[in-house]
């Protein structure tokens, strides 16, 4: 591995860990690191105002951060290299509007997810994620019939459309208090998930992130097309599908948590391919996960920070950040877009 590489590795979970103490530092509330640093040692009272703000606020919010950053990152290159697209996301392909609507149908059809005889977590996640698989089916039908990637992404714009006409239907029909802390979940946050719920969203984001760690050479395969793929070993499609459901997995479980967060999915596997200058999956996807989650711990800072009065939905910051980047993507043409 060459020395440049292992410092961008370096650089990159320096800079994570680097934001993760802005994290716990930075708020409405300033808390010097020293202070930081005793809450996490078990050194502070546990009556002290930094114990309840670091534990209670600032480090699950932290860690959800890292973790849908990561988990969204990696969805977008999967789905970019199976489909062989650049423009290929959770977002754009319909995945998390699927996982949008299976939260809307529990929270605003009557609320389901209070009658229902599991817990609220696990309601959230089961319904996010069968949204997202239901997506996931439409889409995989869809490119086995059609199998052309610009198509393929107007079927997944479609299917978002779809979803979002029907999460339009239920917010008409849904009650004032159901509705309100619906849009207030679509407004994508970090901060929304306790320490005590953080198992619920780390379980699946960590298998699916060690799942496509096992896939490498299998995603390296299907760069170079089906037929080479099946000159490797590779099954071409029983692996396309199995990397979907990791995508899946992952986008249903961050957005029942953290809502729909746009763009991160769709612009990191970019700015990793370009910091990298290689298309190896076995460098791309650690590099790519680590770049997702900076950039989320990113954003979050800007959406709560002092400067921006902490009131900027996350969305906003995500998307002020993405735009530029799929500019860029198109505007460099075969530079950057193209995935081999």
């Amino acid at each position: 591995m060459r020395v440049g590489r292992i410092g961008w590795y370096v650089a990159l979970a320096s800079a994570v860990a680097g934001l993760v103490a802005m994290e716990l530092i930075v708020g409405s509330t300033r808390i010097p690191f020293r202070s930081v640093l005793q809450v996490l040692t078990g050194g502070a009272s546990d009556e002290s105002i930094e114990r309840a703000i670091v534990l209670g606020i600032r480090l699950p919010q932290a860690l959800t951060a890292l973790l849908a950053g990561a988990g969204l990152a990696c969805g977008g290159l999967l789905m970019q290299t199976t489909f062989r697209n650049p423009l290929a996301g959770p977002t754009i392909m319909g995945v998390s509007s699927g996982a949008s609507l299976g939260v809307a149908l529990l929270m605003l059809a009557q609320p389901i997810l209070a009658v229902m005889p599991v817990p609220q977590d696990l309601g959230l996640l089961m319904g996010a994620m069968v949204g997202a698989m239901a997506v996931l089916f439409v889409v995989m039908a869809a490119d086995h019939r059609i199998g052309d990637g610009v198509t393929l992404l107007i079927v997944g714009l479609l299917v978002g459309y779809l979803c979002a006409a029907v999460i339009g239907v239920l917010e008409a029909m849904g009650s004032a208090s159901a509705l309100k802390g619906f849009v207030l979940w679509g407004l994508g946050s970090f901060a929304g998930v306790s320490l005590e719920r953080i198992p619920w969203l780390a379980a699946p984001v960590v298998v699916g992130l060690v799942m496509a760690l096992l896939f490498m050479k299998p995603l390296n395969a299907l760069l170079m097309g089906e037929d080479y793929a099946a000159t490797m070993g590779v099954h071409a499609r029983r692996t396309r599908r199995r990397l979907l459901w990791i995508t899946g997995i992952m986008a249903g479980a961050i957005t029942a948590f953290c809502g729909p967060i746009a763009f991160i999915g769709m612009i990191t596997p970019h700015m990793a391919r370009a910091a990298m200058r290689s298309s190896d999956h076995a460098v791309l996807l650690p590099v790519t996960m680590l770049m997702g989650s900076a950039l989320a711990l990113g954003c979050d800072l800007i959406a709560r920070s002092a400067i921006t009065g902490g009131v900027i939905p996350l969305n906003a910051v995500t998307s002020l950040l993405g735009v530029p980047v799929v500019a860029w993507v198109l505007l460099a043409g075969k530079r950057w877009g193209s995935l081999t």
